[in-house]
């Protein structure tokens, strides 16, 4: 019998809590089938709040591509603020799903996003929020399924004990078979034998179950290998990859509460050929593949007209890569006037700008751009070679152009740098003041934020050490000594949070006993600076055994093998292993889309990998 919630029992602790619309459900545009008439049910997690799980772009995809099939009803679920999930403990309620309100136990699938290292415990919270058992190994054959994608799984480990299958890459490709595995299992006949499900699920490429592996570790700690128990089991899981971009969502469900991306959105290309060392995103996104012009277009209009956004984002890793982002942006604006139009992500030039300038109700109030790296040098050994008179002529450009805000990105710690690279950061956002105190009118305002290098799985700088604490607190000492200008602001990361970070990106399976350990003693948001609590981290580390500086404070041999090398992301370790060369060499690797084929290794697998433009 269902414990489905009824409205008394919701209604009877909402009112005890801070912004109660995350928890209702029924919003525009959702998707509520019959429970009973569906035979298929799979619940879609975002384990974080309501406002930024709503804000991620691949939930209404798959929200979509879940409910387009007659047999298969799609709801979601978001990790409830303290106050809700103490509510919800004392009155013995467990997690539900927003649409039906029925207890995510009752699900046959549920499937977490996995976007951000730092929302590991809020998995296990949620989990044991909706009384099932946190490690994969405690679940029997009553419990649902527990899957996870996203681009954590790219190294999946630190949260193998606790998810039943890993979904590597892009999930339009692999979702649907996966479906249609399970409905060859679920009426097979002999219910109970997961274990069968889980090895069926093994064989579709992409799809990666750790309980079907064994792994062992040299006396020193460091990995010696990852291999399969079964036949059906790959000793490599190499990442699914969509040839086309399937087609947009447009009609996406629209909260009641104001979201962080609070519009409408439209994916106008997927990947990025820039080639930044330090990005994950820019290897395991790609290669590009583009959506055209007039698939757009249409999917505006309908978008608008199924949500009434009055603003729509165009949204991809690098928007002015767009081919034709210029002519895209015209024609938008003269089919939909009254529609404001945003892009995310620009490349720091004078087009840029310009391109900003035609966007249909703009009111100039701030520019993001993101130097990285201090020196030219330095930024040429990161890939990002853009001169200092580059920047600073788009920065004239902008106050030209009466724009009343700029926001620079930089990072410290990336393998190379000294501390005169750190001092350059201070001379060009001095130089960047200096041309806008002369501009006509107000003066603008300069934010400067200050993040830290984390070496990440699957980019060049993998085998990379990650600067220590003291040498970075050193480095921010400089910063904020140096920038003690009217006019500017500078905000940065503790890199103490970094470290967390780094050490669950690069970690092995053996982190899984100090995530469960941290989650026991009461670690949930730990992406969120007021809840992280890092002598609790420390705690756990200690109690599991586990040295952090062991997978930070760490240069890693090219030839170790790596907690992730068994997830083939399709950028091969030989192209990864000669871009962290050249950076040391301070070379940068011209961009495929305008220059030959870098042999990124994509181009075994997809052959044509860009699409040419000109330059």
């Amino acid at each position: 019998m269902s414990d489905i919630l009824n409205k008394s029992q919701l209604d009877s602790i909402l009112y005890q809590v801070t912004r109660p619309a995350r928890y209702t459900g029924g919003e525009w545009n959702s998707i509520i089938k019959d429970w009973d008439e569906t035979p298929l049910r799979f619940a879609l997690i975002y384990p974080d709040l309501y406002e930024i799980g709503m804000s991620n772009m691949a939930l209404p995809i798959l929200y979509d591509l879940l409910n387009r099939q007659p047999d298969v009803l799609a709801e979601r679920a978001f990790a409830p603020w303290k106050d809700m999930e103490s509510a919800m403990r004392q009155a013995g309620i467990p997690l539900f799903s927003l649409e039906s309100k029925h207890p995510l136990k009752e699900f046959d699938i549920i499937g977490f996003s996995l976007g951000h290292e730092l929302t590991y415990t809020n998995v296990l919270n949620m989990l044991d929020l909706a009384q099932i058992p946190v490690f994969s190994a405690e679940r029997n054959d009553s419990h649902p399924l527990i899957i996870a994608g996203g681009t954590c799984t790219l190294n999946p480990e630190p949260m193998a004990d606790f998810i039943d299958a890993f979904v590597i890459g892009d999930g339009e490709e692999i979702v649907p078979e996966l479906l249609a595995s399970f409905r060859d299992w679920k009426h097979g006949g002999d219910r109970a034998l997961k274990q069968e499900l889980l090895q069926r699920l093994a064989v579709i490429p992409g799809i990666y179950v750790p309980g079907l592996y064994r792994v062992e570790y040299h006396t020193d700690g460091r990995l010696k290998g990852t291999t399969p128990t079964v036949l059906e089991a790959s000793p490599t899981i190499r990442r699914r990859i969509v040839d086309k971009l399937p087609p947009p969502v447009t009609r996406p469900v629209v909260p009641f509460i104001e979201v962080v991306h609070d519009r409408g959105a439209i994916e106008i290309q997927r990947g990025c050929t820039h080639g930044c060392r330090f990005c994950q995103a820019g290897s395991v996104y790609r290669p590009i593949r583009v959506r055209p012009q007039s698939e757009i277009i249409e999917a505006v209009g309908e978008l608008v007209s199924n949500t009434g956004y009055n603003e729509v984002s165009l949204v991809s890793l690098s928007s002015g890569d767009y081919p034709g982002i210029d002519e895209l942006v015209a024609r938008l604006s003269r089919r939909y006037p009254d529609l404001a139009l945003s892009l995310p992500s620009l490349y720091i030039d004078s087009f840029s700008i310009e391109l900003m300038d035609r966007l249909p109700r703009q009111h100039k109030t701030g520019l993001t751009f993101a130097p990285e790296a201090g020196s030219e040098r330095l930024r040429s050994g990161i890939n990002k070679p853009i001169s200092e008179q580059k920047l600073l002529e788009t920065a004239a450009t902008a106050f030209e152009r009466r724009w009343t805000g700029l926001k620079l990105y930089f990072m410290v710690g990336l393998p190379g740098e000294t501390m005169e690279d750190v001092a350059e950061i201070v001379k060009l956002i001095e130089a960047v003041r200096r041309l806008g105190s002369h501009t006509k009118g107000r003066t603008p305002q300069i934010r400067v934020t200050i993040s830290t290098f984390i070496p990440k799985p699957h980019t060049p700088f993998q085998w990379a050490v990650q600067e220590s604490k003291e040498s970075l607190n050193a480095k921010h000492e400089l910063l904020r000594n140096g920038l003690r200008k009217k006019g500017v602001k500078i905000s940065w990361q503790d890199p103490e949070i970094s470290r967390l970070e780094a050490v669950m990106s690069r970690g092995d399976r053996r982190l899984g006993n100090a995530v469960h350990r941290a989650w026991q003693l009461g670690c949930a948001f730990d992406s969120w600076s007021e809840c992280l609590d890092l002598e609790k981290w420390r705690r756990a580390f200690e109690d599991a055994g586990i040295d952090p500086d062991f997978y930070t404070q760490r240069q890693r041999d090219f030839d170790e093998v790596l907690p992730w090398s068994h997830i083939d992301a399709g950028v091969s370790t030989a192209f990864l292993k000669r871009e962290y060369q050249r950076s040391l060499q301070g070379k940068a690797t011209r961009d495929c889309r305008t220059e030959a084929c870098n042999a990124c290794g994509l181009e075994k697998i997809m052959g044509q990998c860009v699409e040419r433009v000109g330059g």
